[in-house]
């Protein structure tokens, strides 16, 4: 620890900008940051301790939020982030956390960010980013979420979907490789995933084609900020294999619709 603080590694949007100082963090401010900061106080006073809280805001535009100590896992991921028991306990900390979203009253004049949120919208605030880098984990099970910038009104399956393409993964073979342990067997995850969740029946026969809905969101996304010219999304997709990644990657998953609906269902 420096005078300065302790540069936190992990992310895209603020990579390089994120520092620890004691038991604070200080990070850029989303825009709707006292919105933001009023629902992560609100899920507190809800009985939800796995978020950090809101200190203040500076001048010159961050916010400082609690520190959460634990692991956080980073590209490529380790193995102990891809076991069962840390799949089964993302699953049940995202089940708390719309629980305790459900009852948190929506600010909609807060200008909740668009860029990764439910299109047919909803009435709770969903994370939209439950990443591996965006959970603490404590001996090996998911213990707190960060980062709820991306959050925004919507569907608690939509919120399922976007965390199983991250956490199953739901991404072909060749782009699993690069981030990903080996073996992992995608339906089977996936199963996991959602009865860790507690997810119904109903929403089960629903589950994939919003993991399609969500897929084409994030290469939408992807793609809003290459054409703005963000260097980060230039370099990587450059890296990652171009639009052809994400071609070949709707292409498996099209080719697996039926495969993964027998795993949620069976």
């Amino acid at each position: 620890m420096t005078a300065e603080g302790e540069a936190l590694v992990g992310g895209m949007a603020n990579a390089g900008a994120v520092v620890r100082r004691g038991a604070l963090v200080e990070r850029p401010a989303p825009r709707n940051a006292p919105a933001l900061h009023t629902y992560l106080v609100a899920l507190k006073a809800h009985g939800f301790d796995a978020a950090p809280l809101p200190v203040g805001l500076t001048e010159d535009g961050r916010e400082r939020l609690t520190f959460i100590p634990g692991d956080v896992p980073l590209p490529p991921f380790p193995d102990w982030a891809m076991t069962t028991t840390a799949l089964e306990s993302v699953g049940s900390l995202l089940r708390r956390l719309h629980e305790t979203s459900a009852a948190v009253e929506v600010d909609t004049r807060a200008g909740w960010s668009v860029d990764l949120a439910d299109p047919e919208g909803g009435t709770m605030l969903c994370h939209n980013d439950v990443c591996p880098e965006n959970v603490v984990f404590r001996d090996g099970r998911a213990a707190a979420l960060i980062d709820f910038d991306l959050a925004a009104p919507g569907r608690p399956l939509w919120d399922v979907a976007m965390t199983a393409r991250y956490w199953v993964p739901l991404v072909d073979p060749a782009s699993a490789a690069a981030f990903y342990p080996s073996g992992l067997d995608a339906p089977a995850r996936l199963r996991i995933l959602a009865d860790s969740y507690g997810l119904s029946p109903r929403d089960r026969t629903e589950l994939f084609a919003v993991v399609e809905q969500v897929t084409e969101a994030c290469r939408a996304f992807v793609t809003r900020r290459v054409a703005d010219g963000d260097p980060v999304y230039v370099r990587a997709l450059a890296e990652r294999g171009g639009w052809d990644r994400w071609d070949r990657m709707q292409t498996w998953l099209a080719e697996r619709r039926k495969t993964f609906t027998a795993a949620l269902l069976t």
